[in-house]
């Protein structure tokens, strides 16, 4: 038994090279979920605001994602919007990214897989 054990974990190492190496740059798979779910993000509807002044973006069109060195963010281009995501003391949640997220990641997962050619 021993000995299957050991032969299996073998085969996962190679198998986990091969991943490896299919992998060159990680980060440019997640830039391409990154930015279909930007995009999914803008398409949401815009409800009307009660804001008139000239220079207003809306909130949801504030949405982008920025790479780091190591990392994707995608987030809002105002300082409230996780305020208006998760709710404060004053103000009950309006979600909007992870409702989105929860319905579309399955989308977001086979695109960033085929990206990879598994």
């Amino acid at each position: 038994m021993a000995e299957s054990l050991y032969e299996g974990f073998e085969l996962l190492e190679k198998e986990l090279e091969e991943c490896i190496q299919k992998i060159e740059k990680p980060i440019e798979v997640l830039e391409i979920g990154a930015r279909e779910f930007t995009q999914d993000l803008l398409r949401l509807p815009k409800p009307m605001s009660k804001i008139k002044k000239a220079g207003y973006t809306h909130l949801v069109r504030t949405f982008s994602y920025k790479i780091g060195k190591n990392e994707i963010m995608i987030g809002w281009g105002k300082y409230y919007g996780p305020m208006v995501e998760n709710g404060t003391i004053k103000m009950n949640a309006r979600p909007h990214m992870n409702p989105l997220w929860e319905t579309n990641k399955e989308k977001y997962y086979s695109k960033m897989i085929a990206k990879i050619g598994f």
